[in-house]
């Protein structure tokens, strides 16, 4: 079953690419080169600064990535691994990948400005506003969730801490070596992929054991200074190494898949409503999309769409390859998390303490969340364990297991970190916007809230503060709300910017899936605050008031958008 699964997802992808992705990029956009880009245009040395395809690939797909596409899938489960499987597949393709690409390619029509910006434009400016609160909302959001599972996992594990601070060192020199000493650039990779391996090596041999609170400080000043200085001295090269950690570990997951020929130990489907969220029955529609983020669709990739990469696309030639293929490249990453997990995660759990008795076919849904936490493990420590003994299982075992995991770990940690300090340069960014009507009327607020420093400092508080309550369900259950709301609103803004501007006679395409997602989030947003937020404010209250407030402006700004879109008709071509 293990090599069915990931050979039938590697088709599907690979298909609908060259059909549907190419026919998006020629019928509906439009796509030259022809028109120049925003990164040569509007060149400035600190954000704009067009990138290689492949550097920015890599940029692109590790800052959307996070760690949501593996934590995601191993929440899901619960479900069973058929219903997390399809809603991945079906949400991948017809939403989550034109959602990302249009938000690219609308950016680079728009001079690099952000998501928000072209809502402000084509449906309202009532719109913009609401649309820029409802994301910094989600961007403090996003930085609690990221701050919270990285914080976890490097206290758990510390080599994947020292291994993570010493491929920062990595990326420093790599991009010393590209920018300033303007090395070829394969000679350069070279180097870069050496002294990723030392990084790695060094992680285990180095490990460095710091508490939970003392994480929370390092990563405020840490994504602080990210978020402030250019582009192009961490960001680029880090998330070029990253691109190769992650074609590495996609690489060895999908070989090991293909030749671990086992059938899969996870039940396809287990309830409709399992216990999860809140430890409430939860049910598969309307939660799901709160549950699988970015590893189907995510709001939070129309912001880095149009927020850092649309700065740096050398060519409109290269959207559909970063735009649409990183989605692509992130579903079946989250393939290869469900089909580790459903073919090893119950060995997985029985090596972990868990008896058959507590936990099997006729109980699954039931009991998978409440006997994974008695025994510690994590969801990202389930993926771990299960995609190591996956790798263990075939002729790839040659690998030292203790290896596999640290790779394992540092997909989740170096991707949850990337989206980390992204997530601040983009709140930074946001903010900066906002303040734009106060440039004339209020001169000075306006220079301070549009300082570099200044607007990386305010949502890097707020946000940390939030992960180190320590209350990580309230906070992964509260970013998946934000989070799903943004995509469904950008994909809106996507839709209008195919009928209104582009006036493509495909403009279906980016309509329907709008309508369609933005029904189920909003239901499931009153669901959770309904069932779930009550408990979560009483047993903590001022973090579970605070993200309880959060969603409901969210909320109410998200029927003001609907109301703005229905009123001005920009979903249709005229």
């Amino acid at each position: 079953m293990t090599s069915l699964i990931i050979l039938a997802g590697f088709l599907i992808y690979l298909t609908l690419y060259f059909t549907y992705g190419k026919k998006l990029e020629k019928d509906v956009v439009g796509a030259s080169d022809l028109i120049e880009a925003p990164s040569k245009r509007l060149y400035d040395g600190v954000d704009y600064i067009p990138a290689r395809k492949e550097v920015l690939f890599g940029h692109h797909f590790a800052s959307v990535a996070g760690a949501a596409p593996i934590i995601g899938p191993a929440i899901a489960i619960c479900w069973g691994w058929l219903p997390a499987l399809l809603w991945v597949w079906f949400g991948n393709v017809f939403i989550g990948a034109v959602h990302d690409y249009l938000a690219l390619m609308a950016s680079v029509r728009y001079d690099g400005k952000s998501v928000q910006f072209v809502a402000s434009d084509l449906i309202g400016k009532r719109t913009g506003v609401a649309f820029y609160w409802i994301v910094f909302f989600l961007l403090i959001l996003v930085v609690a969730a990221f701050a919270a599972i990285v914080g976890g996992m490097f206290v758990r594990t510390p080599a994947i801490a020292s291994a993570y601070l010493w491929k920062i060192l990595a990326a420093l020199i790599l991009g010393v070596l590209l920018y300033r000493v303007k090395m070829n650039f394969g000679l350069a990779t070279i180097i870069g992929i050496v002294m990723l391996t030392i990084a790695i090596w060094l992680g285990t041999v180095t490990p460095i054991k710091l508490s939970y609170m003392i994480w929370m400080w390092v990563f405020f000043f840490y994504i602080v200074i990210a978020a402030a200085i250019p582009v192009n001295v961490l960001l680029q090269p880090r998330d070029y190494l990253n691109s190769w950690l992650l074609y590495f570990g996609l690489a060895l997951g999908f070989i090991a898949a293909v030749f671990a020929f086992k059938g899969f130990e996870v039940p396809a489907f287990s309830s409709f409503a399992p216990i999860l969220m809140g430890g409430k029955p939860t049910p598969f529609w309307p939660a799901i999309p709160l549950i699988i983020a970015c590893g189907s669709l995510s709001g939070f990739h129309s912001l880095v769409a149009s927020g850092t990469t649309s700065k740096q696309l050398e060519k409109e030639s290269d959207g559909l390859f970063i735009g649409y293929g990183a989605m692509f490249t992130e579903g079946f990453l989250s393939t290869i998390v469900i089909v580790s997990i459903a073919g090893f995660g119950y060995t997985a759990l029985k090596n972990a303490g868990v008896t058959t008795e507590m936990l099997n076919y006729g109980n699954w849904g039931a009991m998978f969340t409440k006997v994974s936490a008695s025994v510690k493990l994590s969801a990202a420590n389930l993926f771990v364990q299960s995609y190591s003994d996956m790798v263990a299982s075939t002729w790839l075992g040659v690998i030292p297991a203790k290896y596999v995991k640290v790779i394992a770990g540092m997909w989740v940690a170096s991707f949850a970190m990337t989206t980390l300090d992204t997530t601040n340069r983009l709140a930074r960014y946001c903010l900066s916007e906002m303040a734009a009507p106060l440039k004339d009327s209020a001169t000075g607020l306006y220079n301070v809230l549009t300082n570099r420093w200044i607007a990386s400092i305010i949502p890097a508080a707020i946000g940390i503060w939030l992960a180190a309550t320590g209350n990580w369900l309230i906070i992964w259950g509260s970013f998946g709300a934000a989070n799903q709301l943004v995509a469904s609103i950008a994909l809106m803004t996507g839709a209008a910017f195919v009928a209104k501007k582009l006036k493509s006679p495909f403009a279906n395409i980016a309509v329907i899936p709008a309508w369609l997602l933005w029904i189920t989030v909003t239901c499931a947003i009153i669901w959770f605050l309904a069932v779930v937020q009550p408990g979560a404010i009483a047993a903590k209250p001022v973090p579970g008031w605070t993200v309880t407030i959060i969603l409901s402006i969210m909320l109410i700004l998200n029927f003001v958008f609907f109301w703005d879109f229905i009123k001005s008709k920009a979903y249709k071509v005229e």
